[in-house]
């Protein structure tokens, strides 16, 4: 069995050749992707599909972008992620439509075994899934294993380490869900302001 069919099966995993030509054809992609102008939006969109093993239509990631493997990334259409999005995606994640992704958000799906004398034995990875419409704050990170359920709320600088349903707000490190997303949240924006209220210039 190879190291990436051990890592596909919940295996402990190393490094060999395989992997490591991947991730350098990532890292040759990704390079170029930062590199370029804010004006070469068509370009960019080029090489997010030639990195990722699935891109919809309408994702904007905002650079810088740090990713690892890229082909077993899938992300859905009018997914928007600001700057500095790491993906630590050895192996799978899939990201929905129309997601939010905040500043210096890291989705990680490797770790190590807790252990030190078993430290050296190898990693692990198992996939990440952020559902549709889910919105992922600043400085958030996502840990192996994780789903993120559709329409949810995670507040910024949260530790994800379980799963988290969805249509609720979630926030804490580890990440707790805090409660559900109901007709008040359809009523105001932010506070005490209404979606019907407007400046009096309008």
């Amino acid at each position: 069995m190879t190291e990436q069919e051990k890592m596909k099966k919940g295996y402990l995993w190393g490094d060999d050749e395989e992997n490591m030509a991947l991730q350098a054809h990532a890292k040759g992609i990704v390079s170029k992707f930062n590199s370029l102008p804010p004006e070469s939006m068509d370009e960019r969109a080029a090489l997010l599909e030639e990195l990722f093993g699935n891109v919809g239509e309408n994702v904007w990631i905002v650079p810088p972008l740090t990713a690892a493997v890229g082909k077993y990334v899938s992300i859905g259409d009018g997914t928007y992620a600001n700057m500095n999005l790491t993906l630590i995606d050895d192996w799978k994640i899939t990201i929905g439509k129309n997601v939010l992704i905040g500043p210096n958000v890291t989705l990680c799906t490797t770790g190590h075994p807790v252990h030190p004398k078993h430290r050296a034995d190898g990693m692990y990875s198992f996939p990440i899934t952020i559902e549709d419409n889910a919105w992922i704050g600043a400085n958030v990170v996502v840990l192996p294993g994780v789903t993120i359920g559709e329409n949810s709320v995670i507040g910024a600088g949260s530790v994800v380490t379980k799963d988290i349903p969805a249509n609720v707000i979630a926030f804490g490190s580890p990440c707790k869900v805090f409660r559900e997303i109901n007709e008040h949240d359809e009523e105001y924006y932010f506070k005490d302001r209404r979606f019907d209220e407007r400046p009096e210039s309008l």
